[in-house]
């Protein structure tokens, strides 16, 4: 088909060309219509919408910088305060195992990060102190609040070190793992001060509690330590003493001494107790008669603060500061007899309780019990237990008087006068044999203590080299027909009376004149029938 047939076969064009033409005039035009592409307006929408997102994102960027920036800084700011704290951080799993720690903990662990990481906590802890982790532990999983404690933690073979830890369970939102933070302090310089200052400070107790309660008779230990340096005598009747005391000395027996007053039983009961395992002590001492009754079972098992009206503190008792040690029980036929119960169960299973408490004491005790009369007559008048006199007398010695062992006289007078010329500043040569004489005479009723008193008056009254014992009792009942040794006893007894006024005991009494116990001068004047005269009114 030629270009020309398809004009003319197009409808359009066939059309219009049988349709006769009309000649355009300017009244007869219409505008045409102005034709409006819509994807056009669609494509500018976008483009307005694409600046304004790319306006957003371009400051959403310049902020995304800015937080960058920040969170670099942040970075930075926290790497300082985690890795340089001065505590320790650990982050463990469930299992234990460290995942994260700081540069704190590795320099107190005295190990690098690498070799921290993926290690069981338990494995810094020090094998002693795994059982306190371990209750910690525990805890820790039934409890959310941050718990603390204290142990000793190293690696490897490095010095253990004291830290406070304190731990808490978190669960990480993200994997749901709980995982545990854990703070590491040390401690060690203050936990070593304060047990240093609490062991001093429990030393300073039991060292003042102690001298306290020895400051009753420490003195008294000293001044017999000082008089009686050596059991002095070679008489037999005291070597015979001396043979029993080294017999029972390393035993734990109880050991009962009898003898009259003055004549050295403490003595003896010092020497029992300084040959024996437990010398390296202090033996405590108890004068059963020189206490009040309503004070001698606080003093022997102590008592608790506000016991009884005027116990304004807690006291330790005599029965245990000698735990461990000897404990000798001077006069023990005065104790009361509601308190030989109590000591009979401390001989039998070593317990008591203190007054005012229920807490019972148990002490590893040796006792040594002393009295100057015949005890077994006593218990037979109903005045002593007959089980705790059994128990007591497992090993009896009786120290015999001075009266039967006169050869030991001059060799104790010596002896004092040495103790008494260096306290004195005096020096003394001899003795005359007179006044030998005169003393190995005399029935000494006050034994030992008693010659000691003389000797020391005599050497306060001596200038010279030569000691003159100004015994006028003594001379004075030699003087005449010899007498019965009761009668000069009688005699010297009562020239002591009449020279104190009749005072039996206190300060100057005839009882210290003499050197013996009130109590003992009592019943010597009673077996002596020794009376005041009263004159008629």
């Amino acid at each position: 088909m030629t270009k020309q047939s398809a004009k003319l076969d197009d409808p359009a064009i066939s059309d219009k060309a049988a349709r006769p033409q009309r000649k355009k005039t300017p009244e007869n035009i219409m505008p045409e219509p102005i034709l409006r592409n819509p994807g056009h307006d669609k494509i500018e929408e976008i483009r307005q919408e694409l600046r304004l997102h790319q306006t957003e994102l371009e400051m959403q960027n310049e902020e995304l910088r800015r937080s960058q920036e920040i969170l670099e800084l942040a970075r930075a700011k926290y790497f300082n305060f985690y890795n340089l704290a001065p505590v320790g951080y650990f982050t463990i799993n469930a299992q234990g195992v460290v995942l994260e720690v700081n540069l704190t903990a590795c320099n107190l662990l005295g190990a690098t990060r690498e070799r921290l990481l993926n290690q069981p906590f338990t494995k810094f802890i020090i094998p002693d102190d795994q059982d306190i982790y371990y209750m910690f532990n525990k805890q820790i999983l039934s409890n959310h609040a941050p718990l603390m404690c204290e142990l000793r933690m190293a690696f490897e073979d490095n010095i253990p070190f004291w830290v406070n830890i304190k731990a808490t369970n978190v669960v990480n939102v993200e994997s749901g793992e709980m995982l545990r933070y854990i703070v590491m302090s040390d401690i060690t310089k203050s936990r070593e001060a304060a047990e240093h200052l609490q062991e001093t400070l429990q030393e300073i107790k039991r060292l003042k509690d102690k001298l306290k309660d020895e400051n009753l008779y420490l003195l008294e230990e000293i001044n017999l330590i000082h008089s009686h340096k050596n059991i002095i005598g070679n008489s037999e009747a005291i070597c015979a003493v001396l043979k029993q005391v080294e017999q029972v000395a390393p035993s734990d027996s109880r050991v009962l001494i009898q003898g009259e007053t003055g004549t050295g039983k403490e003595l003896i009961a010092h020497a029992i107790h300084n040959l024996s395992p437990r010398k390296q002590s202090l033996m405590i001492k108890v004068n059963c008669a020189a206490l009040p009754p309503t004070l001698i079972e606080s003093e022997l098992f102590g008592r608790e603060k506000g016991a009884f009206t005027g116990a304004l503190s807690k006291q330790l008792g005599r029965f245990e500061l000698a735990d461990g040690s000897t404990i000798f029980l001077d006069e023990i036929d005065s104790l009361p007899l509601e308190l030989q119960a109590k000591l009979l169960r401390v001989l039998e299973c070593g317990e008591f309780e203190r007054l005012g408490s229920s807490l019972t004491m148990k002490v590893d005790v040796r006792i040594i019990a002393a009295t100057n009369c015949d005890l077994a007559a006593v218990v037979k008048a109903g005045g002593f237990r007959e089980d705790l006199f059994y128990r007591l007398n497992v090993f009896q010695i009786i120290v015999p008087p001075l009266r039967d062992r006169r050869e030991d006289i001059m060799p104790l007078v010596w002896s004092f006068v040495q103790e008494f010329s260096a306290r004195m500043g005096k020096r003394i040569e001899s003795i005359p044999q007179k006044t030998a004489e005169v003393l190995q005479a005399y029935s000494w009723p006050g034994n030992i203590r008693e010659l000691k008193n003389v000797t020391e008056r005599a050497m306060i009254i001596t200038t010279g080299a030569v000691l003159h014992l100004d015994v006028p009792n003594v001379v004075s009942i030699n003087t005449g027909p010899p007498k019965t040794l009761e009668e000069m006893e009688r005699l010297h007894i009562i020239e002591a009376l009449n020279a104190t006024g009749w005072q039996v005991s206190g300060k100057g009494g005839a009882a210290e004149i003499l050197g013996i116990n009130p109590k003992t001068l009592g019943s010597r004047m009673q077996k002596l029938g020794i009376q005041r005269k009263r004159k008629n009114a």
